[in-house]
């Protein structure tokens, strides 16, 4: 069996080809289901959010899984081969599982050590257990990458470090003013920066958060979510009488707050610091607003030089995932070399225990006086010398299975312990491709 994983993301996809291979939360279940019942595929994961759509397969051959994965993702969006490749990665074996570790722990993420894809990825792989779109090799492969990603970010520092702007804005009013529970915080914008500014500031403990925005509507929509208030930027003027703190990322043109309107406020406030901290692109606080007394103002070039440091923090834990990621690769190939030898190692226990069994009759036969007492005790000193006897040799046929000459040592085994030929076929069952061209000329006989 072999894995592959076909799909595009943020890397290989601009948004609006992104945006129509996507698969929506109601048509999830349906799609999972027809990949895995595409021809030459086994087991299907599908994760689609607004970054990535990627499809997981396991398949008999790389060849004829890589074919119709495509084919599947083409037909079910209405897209010809020809528009869709050019956007798409393809990754078999090694590199595919390397792909799935390195996603469920934020290291293929837009930002670094992210933790939602890992959300997004355990309620695909649960919805297609599910459905029973998942087998024994996807059962163990997702799990361990689950796994691997939960105790990644616990143990190391990939996620503690900002590295958005509006995080990096959050974690500069932190240092500058201590805990943000008690102050008054302003934020200007209500776009998507501005969003993620107050999803930030609501995390870190802030509760007296006002959102100003040209669009009212929109400043209550953020507001609400965050227990905050919403007022038009029309009313800015009110909100700096009494903020500790100014987040600031609208899409103006030009400067919003200018350094008339801070030091009208500073005639009430008198001597309360003042923390600004504009993010927009043009600037939305005149830079002369940072010349008033008891005023502290940070653009987005100061923030960019605290995300880049944080980042190289985030690059450092990441390094140390990588050597995770491997050692867990490693271990679950060995595991996969083992499962075509498990056939063999259930015929060898059962021939065995058949052996104990006619054994123990004939001891019952021949020993009538034995007490039901005697045959327990018999019986388990019997089964404890067929385990010792057979601890060697299953160690043997596993690490047989990941070698060059697997076949040969397999057979020798077989022969060795009279076990049945059917139980172990060097050459794969299936219809052997030996290229993509060929897939297709199968696709249309």
């Amino acid at each position: 069996m072999h894995i592959v994983v076909v799909g595009l993301n943020n890397k290989t996809a601009p948004v609006s080809i992104r945006e129509q291979v996507s698969f929506g939360e109601h048509e999830m279940k349906g799609a999972v289901v027809a990949l895995r019942d595409e021809k030459s595929i086994f087991e299907s994961v599908i994760v689609s959010t607004c970054n990535r759509t990627e499809l997981y397969v396991v398949t008999d051959q790389p060849h004829t899984g890589r074919y119709y994965t495509k084919r599947f993702l083409s037909n079910w969006f209405g897209l010809t081969m020809e528009e869709i490749e050019p956007y798409l990665f393809i990754h078999e074996g090694f590199d595919a599982m390397k792909h799935l570790f390195r996603v469920t722990s934020g290291l293929d993420s837009m930002i670094i050590g992210e933790t939602q894809i890992l959300g997004q990825v355990k309620t695909s792989f649960f919805m297609a257990q599910k459905l029973e779109t998942t087998g024994t090799v996807f059962n163990k492969l997702f799990k361990e990458a689950i796994t691997l990603a939960k105790r990644a970010h616990a143990e190391t520092g990939i996620g503690e470090s900002a590295v958005s702007v509006s995080a990096a804005a959050v974690t500069l009013a932190e240092q500058l003013l201590g805990s943000l529970e008690d102050k008054s915080i302003v934020v200007i914008g209500a776009g998507e920066t501005g969003e993620l500014t107050t999803l930030n500031l609501y995390e870190a403990g802030a509760r007296d958060i006002t959102v100003f925005n040209r669009t009212l509507a929109k400043a209550e929509e953020v507001a609400n979510r965050f227990e905050g208030t919403a007022h038009s930027i029309n009313e800015m003027q009110c909100g700096l009488l009494r903020a500790d703190i100014v987040i600031s990322s609208t899409g103006a043109k030009r400067a919003i707050i200018k350094r008339e309107d801070v030091a009208a406020a500073q005639l009430f406030r008198r001597d309360r610091p003042f923390l600004f901290i504009d993010i927009a692109v043009p600037r939305d606080i005149e830079p002369a607003v940072g010349d008033l007394p008891f005023v502290h103002l940070y653009d987005v070039d100061d923030l960019t030089s605290i995300v880049q440091q944080n980042m190289a923090e985030r690059m450092k834990e990441a390094a140390k995932i990588e050597l995770r990621i491997e050692s867990a690769i490693a271990e679950f190939e060995g595991w996969m070399t083992t499962l075509g030898v498990v056939p063999i190692i259930t015929e060898l226990r059962d021939q065995a225990l058949t052996i104990q069994l006619e054994t123990m009759k004939s001891l019952e036969r021949k020993l009538p006086e034995m007490s039901d007492r005697d045959k327990v005790v018999i019986g388990k000193h019997m089964k404890s010398i067929i385990n010792q006897l057979l601890r060697e040799p299953l160690s043997y046929i596993k690490d047989a299975a990941a070698k060059p000459d697997a076949d040969e040592r397999i057979g020798q085994f077989m022969d060795t312990f009279g076990l049945s030929e059917e139980l172990f076929e060097p050459a794969t069952p299936f219809e052997i491709v030996t290229s993509e061209e060929e897939t297709k000329k199968a696709v249309n006989r």
